[in-house]
């Protein structure tokens, strides 16, 4: 059994709602222990992220046996104003990478940000 994860103080760009959504649109077969794991996260609090977009709309589960399969509504709109109209698929998109694009993305990124002015 995974531990407790070891806490987190200050802020983060990704909140943990997020976290949990990219977990499962990487493997919509994933088990809340290994979501609670690779987020570091209590499995109760996935528990309750999971609940909080099942309600809304962005996630469904079918049960088969003891496992779930999760689906996710890539056409919903994200909740903020200022994201008004982006769909959730936009977001993942951007979080949800196979582990070549992990690894090298980060220079790429930084490279065209250094050619159009952008990190000094």
């Amino acid at each position: 059994m995974v531990g407790v994860p070891e806490s987190h103080t200050g802020w983060t760009f990704i909140t943990n709602h997020a976290r949990v959504l990219a977990a499962i649109a990487d493997n919509p077969n994933v088990r809340i222990r290994d979501i609670a794991a690779h987020c570091r996260l209590t499995e109760r609090a996935v528990q309750r992220i999971i609940s909080d977009l099942e309600q809304d709309g962005y996630l469904s589960h079918t049960r088969d046996g003891r496992s779930n399969t999760y689906r996710i509504e890539p056409d919903k709109v994200l909740r903020h104003p200022a994201e008004a109209g982006l769909p959730v698929a936009s977001l993942l998109s951007l979080l949800v990478q196979d582990e070549t694009d992990r690894n090298s993305k980060p220079e790429a990124l930084s490279s065209r940000l250094a050619d159009a002015g952008g990190a000094r």
